[in-house]
C-alpha cells in the first residue's frame, strides 16, 4: 500500500529548551513504516511544538532520498524508526527519545508518550518491547518486513 510523503505541520506551541531545541531553519524528518497500523496511528496523534518548526513524515517503505541515505549508512528501518535533526540521523529508541523532546505537552497520547520516553534510560528499555509487539502484529497481518538493507 502506497502512502504519499507528508509534512506534517507541528501543534501546540511550547516554551524551547536547549536540550531539545533544534536550530531554526535545521531540517526534522521522520521515517517510519507506513504498512505497519502501529507506526501509522503514532504518526498521526503525534505532534511536535510549532516553535521547532516542521516535521517531514516519510513512509520508509516508499522509495525516498531519506530512505536510500539510511541504507547506505546501514539504518536498518526494521529495527525502528529513524529521525533526522539538522544533519544528525537518530534511530529506534534514541529516536523515539529525541522526538519526544521535540513534542507538545498537550493532549493525552503527547503526555503519555513525554512521560514514557523523556527519559533516555527509560526509552532505551523500553523500545525492545514495542519493536516485538509491531514486528507481532506484522507477522499477524502477513505484512513483510521493509528491508531497505538488502534492496
Amino acid at each position: 500500500m502506497s502512502r504519499p510523503t507528508d509534512v506534517r505541520k507541528p501543534d501546540n506551541a511550547e516554551p524551547e529548551t536547549p536540550e531539545s531545541a533544534p536550530a531554526q531553519g535545521r531540517r526534522m524528518r521522520l521515517v517510519y513504516d507506513g504498512d505497519c497500523p502501529i507506526c501509522r496511528r503514532y504518526v498521526l496523534w503525534y505532534r511536535i511544538r510549532r516553535d521547532v518548526g516542521e516535521l517531514e513524515v516519510i513512509d520508509g517503505r516508499q522509495d525516498s532520498e531519506a530512505r536510500r541515505e539510511l541504507s547506505a549508512r546501514g539504518i536498518d528501518l526494521d529495527q525502528g524508526f529513524a529521525l533526522q535533526v539538522g544533519d544528525q540521523w537518530y534511530h529506534g529508541s534514541e529516536a523515539l527519545h529525541r522526538l519526544t523532546l521535540l513534542g507538545t505537552r498537550s493532549g493525552v497520547f503527547n503526555r503519555l508518550m513525554y512521560r514514557l520516553f523523556a527519559s533516555p534510560g527509560r526509552a532505551a528499555r523500553l523500545y525492545p518491547w514495542l519493536k516485538a509487539c509491531r514486528n507481532g502484529l506484522l507477522r499477524l497481518c502477513r505484512i513483510p518486513p521493509i528491508d531497505n538493507l538488502r534492496r
